[in-house]
């Protein structure tokens, strides 16, 4: 019976389903993040560096919303590999400064421990590479464009 289970179950994959998953429970993850460093901006903003010339504030709003946006986006599939960029290097950064920082949590941002942003920088990969699948709304607004034309080719050759 076992044997049969296992090797019957061998050539069926659930790929899409399997992306779609990883898509919501990543997304969902990093929403959360997101969602926790609103919460607690107040508290964060001291400890964090300015970027672009801007103000703590501005560049921790502007990395807050960069972070929502992509969270959303993700969650949808919608230009997915593009939303995927932004949190990649977001989480690249955190590892790094979680690792270079010598003062300890403290002083630290991003309010995890070190590794849990290689979590996200692997996943983010493996996304990034297997793309959303095809229950998202990339699949769904490229199966129209190809559609659309499509119907113009052949009206261009009537």
């Amino acid at each position: 019976m076992w044997k049969k289970l296992f090797l019957y179950s061998v050539g069926y994959t659930y790929s899409n389903l399997s992306r779609l998953f990883l898509r919501l429970f990543t997304g969902v993850m990093f929403l959360q993040l997101c969602i926790r460093q609103m919460l607690h901006f107040e508290e964060i903003v001291p400890a964090f560096h300015g970027f672009l010339g801007l103000s703590p504030e501005s560049s921790m709003s502007l990395l807050l919303v960069l972070e929502l946006l992509c969270a959303t986006f993700i969650i949808l599939g919608l230009l997915m590999r593009l939303a995927l960029l932004p949190p990649l290097v977001i989480m690249c950064v955190a590892e790094s400064v979680i690792m270079t920082s010598a003062a300890g949590a403290g002083d630290q941002f991003f309010n995890f421990e070190p590794g849990y942003p290689v979590m996200f920088i692997g996943v983010f990969i493996y996304l990034l590479l297997a793309g959303p699948g095809k229950i998202s709304l990339d699949y769904i607004i490229g199966v129209h464009l190809i559609e659309d034309n499509a119907e113009d080719e052949v009206l261009e050759n009537a």
